[in-house]
């Protein structure tokens, strides 16, 4: 089995060695080769033939966010992994390198010694290689439309009223390639969406304010990252705050968002399945979830429940997703209505939400 090839690409030879020492752990990885800024990169990378790039944004002569936008024309499907800080600007540039094409990101550590550093490289670093070039190899994709002899045997019959229930909530789940899949998303839901919608992107503090903010500046609905006690409104989005799982509770007239630094699930916070589980149970019938590219299998129980409560789920196809993990899971599961590219998913929640709100309607 050929390894797969990565080139480094970091000011700081101290840095190029450590993610160098710490993928060379791994025997299914080999180093392609490495650079200390893009353009060196840019004129090594075609006879160093990677198949991942390791990228970080802060470098002389050529930064990384100049290097991506110079690499995306010549090397239009190169995936590129982008390692920076976590501090503010490193957050911006980090959404700004995930805008122009970036399939992940690694945040650095605050390591004590290099062994540390390599751990936390190696951690982090080894399993969003492996996805992004996983994906890159495509899979049989799953029947669009599952027997409904195979749903039901998972899943128990709708009631009547659960078929008949109307839409009152979207939720969304998201991680790897996420904020593009959202910036393509929301924008077309327009301004009016007639229901709350609820999101869950897995990123780290500060992050996740920062795509809420360039979220609702691309258009269409207002994005806030949620604060605990949130009313929910229609026509509104809100974003789980990074290090913090978000859950839905209804209390009288209203639901609220509820925050809290549970452990962690699915080895994430917030966790897709917290989100979804909460959702399920105050929404059932009347939720209709998302799942959108993301690695691992997050959202998967959380969907099993909206399902078995009387909701609905659509996911987004292998084709357009940076990785199929989740919604792949979702889908092989046969959990998911439909499985749709990321640019047919947006008509589909509106034909369902509109379909809801007449419904509605007519019972005024």
């Amino acid at each position: 089995m050929r390894k797969i090839r990565v080139f480094i690409i970091d000011d700081a030879a101290a840095m190029r060695r450590l993610i160098a020492e710490a993928l060379a752990a791994d025997a299914e990885l080999e180093i392609a080769g490495s650079a200390e800024n893009g353009r060196v990169a840019l004129d090594r990378i075609p006879h160093a033939r990677p198949d991942v790039l390791v990228l970080d944004l802060e470098m002389p002569v050529m930064g990384g966010l100049e290097m991506l936008a110079e690499l995306r024309r010549a090397h239009p499907r190169l995936p590129v992994i982008v390692f920076s800080s976590d501090s503010r600007p490193g957050a911006e540039a980090t959404l700004d390198a995930l805008w122009l094409g970036a399939g992940d990101y690694v945040t650095k550590s605050q390591a004590h010694s290099p062994a540390q550093a390599v751990r936390h490289i190696h951690a982090e670093l080894v399993p969003r290689i492996k996805a992004l070039c996983a994906s890159r190899t495509p899979q049989p994709a799953p029947e669009r439309t599952h027997p409904a002899a195979a749903r039901a045997a998972a899943h128990p019959p709708r009631s009547r009223e659960a078929r008949r229930a109307t839409v009152q909530l979207l939720a969304i789940g998201a991680s790897t390639g996420g904020p593009n899949a959202l910036g393509t998303l929301l924008p077309e839901l327009g301004a009016e969406f007639p229901v709350p919608i609820v999101i869950v992107q897995h990123m780290p503090p500060l992050f996740t304010r920062f795509l809420a903010e360039r979220l609702s500046a691309k258009g269409g609905l207002p994005v806030r990252e949620a604060v605990d006690g949130d009313a929910l409104a229609p026509g509104y989005a809100w974003i789980a705050p990074g290090d913090f799982h978000m859950r839905l509770e209804s209390t009288g007239t209203s639901v609220r968002v509820r925050l809290d630094r549970g452990p962690q699930v699915n080895s994430c916070r917030p966790s897709v399945d917290t989100l979804f589980t909460s959702v399920a149970e105050v929404f059932g019938a009347g939720a209709l979830a998302v799942i959108l590219t993301g690695m691992g299998q997050d959202g998967l129980k959380g969907c099993e429940r909206i399902v078995t409560a009387g909701g609905r789920v659509l996911a987004q196809d292998e084709s357009t997703s940076v990785v199929w993990g989740m919604p792949g899971m979702v889908a092989r599961a046969g959990l998911a209505d439909r499985v749709l590219p990321i640019d047919q998913l947006a008509a589909e929640i509106l034909r369902r939400a509109a379909r809801g709100r007449e419904s509605r309607r007519r019972a005024a």
